[in-house]
């Protein structure tokens, strides 16, 4: 069965971990004690109605202030689908945890006030998912019980939204504008009886229509090298292989590779997952593989059809979201974790900050301050094998790691 990874966003209340809940509830995903204990609490609180974000909300501090300050990672299943939803928080201070969510996302789910509208929230976490090339996203237009139901407050919505899309670099995204009530269940799982001008799928319907495949954008295949395997056992006494995950594209039995940085050239012998073989492995596969040449691989070395060679860099453009409360300047060391590689890495520059509802850049700013998303220009003490982010995602990324306290304080991406 598919799995689909889904990330949600949202300013404060706009109703995420309810609209989680919702979904579970109505998918007959939440166990009879989680029911139960949901009941009693909302009881409790003097509700009328489930308090659905309960069901999500997994911290002390969260259930006692109703917000979300933790990324919670949620499992549930359809007859059609199964799905991982990151529910992300919604404060500005925690917009590195949003990036943190949303990173491995396949998918994702924009929640929005009809009252309120489009807020600074919205535009921050939309042009984070344009940032990190999230291809399907789902504008929940929510509380529309609030609203009358109102047409004409859905369109407004979508209007602004739209106009915020026309100016993003990003032009491969796919939108789709859902109105709903969470609360209530209105377009969540069930089509809402409330907004008969409303023609299109429910939230669940199309996420389970969605392939997780067919909105990845294939790029050019990577498999850096894990660990060499090498068994200590008398039937495989000439066996070596190389164990890693493949990135991007596909790989084949007789596929002429290329290995860096050594530039050696063989080609796929065998393709194994424990003890199965197979002709083909696909993107997101963890596999071993072995060569026809008894050539030289080591951890950190990368395999790579000899076509699609990526960039060596000893320097490198980037755009970072930073995540420490000390701001990053121009001339600080960190390590850069690439991969399964690393190396020390200088900022010879802060050349933006990036203005998160698309008005623009500050140019030359003196500091980068948490939560900030800007542009900087990095040295490394050695060559890494990279690629643009736009080209290949997981080629594309890196985290940058303080020395001192060993705390990771910033997630970039290679332009």
């Amino acid at each position: 069965m598919n799995v689909l990874k889904i990330a949600t966003a949202g300013s404060v209340d706009d109703g995420k971990s309810t609209l989680i809940g919702r979904l579970l509830y109505d998918t007959k995903s939440l166990t009879d004690d989680k029911l139960e204990a949901i009941e009693e609490k909302s009881k409790q609180r003097g509700f009328d109605y489930l308090d659905f974000s309960l069901a999500t909300d997994g911290l002390v501090a969260e259930r006692e202030q109703g917000i979300t300050i933790d990324v919670a990672h949620i499992y549930f299943s359809t007859r059609k689908k199964s799905f991982i939803i990151a529910d992300t928080p919604g404060h500005i201070e925690y917009t590195r945890n949003m990036v943190t969510g949303a990173s491995t996302a396949q998918a994702s789910i924009v929640l929005i006030d009809a009252r309120n509208g489009v807020v600074e929230q919205t535009y921050r976490h939309f042009f984070i998912n344009n940032l990190l090339r999230i291809k399907d996203v789902v504008i929940a237009i929510n509380k529309m019980d609030l609203v009358n139901f109102s047409e004409e407050k859905y369109n407004i919505i979508k209007g602004e939204i739209e106009y915020l899309a026309s100016k993003s670099e990003y032009k491969n995204q796919n939108l789709t504008f859902i109105p709903m009530s969470a609360l209530d269940g209105d377009n969540v799982v069930i089509p809402s009886e409330n907004m008969s001008w409303y023609k299109g799928e429910t939230l669940l319907h199309h996420l389970e229509r969605l392939d997780a495949e067919d909105i990845s954008e294939v790029s050019q295949t990577r498999f850096p090298v894990q660990t060499v395997i090498r068994p200590k056992t008398q039937d495989y006494h000439d066996f070596r292989g190389y164990a890693g995950k493949i990135y991007g594209g596909d790989f084949e039995v007789g596929d002429e590779v290329s290995v860096l940085p050594s530039q050696t050239k063989s080609t796929i012998k065998s393709i194994h997952f424990f003890n199965e073989e197979f002709a083909k492995a696909k993107s997101g596969s963890s596999v071993t593989i072995t060569l026809d040449d008894n050539v030289n691989v080591s951890r950190g070395d990368m395999l790579v059809k000899v076509a699609e060679q990526p960039t060596i860099a000893k320097q490198l453009n980037a755009t970072i979201c930073w995540m420490d409360s000390a701001p990053l300047q121009a001339s600080q060391k960190y390590y850069i974790k690439h991969g399964v590689n690393d190396a020390q890495a200088k900022i010879t520059k802060l050349n933006t900050i990036i203005k998160t509802d698309f008005s623009g850049k500050i140019e030359n700013p003196s500091a980068l301050e948490l939560n900030q998303i800007g542009d900087i220009q990095l040295k490394l003490s050695k060559p890494l094998l990279v690629d643009a982010y736009n080209q290949n995602k997981s080629n594309g990324s890196f985290i940058l790691i303080n020395p001192k306290t060993n705390n990771t304080v910033g997630v970039g991406f290679i332009r």
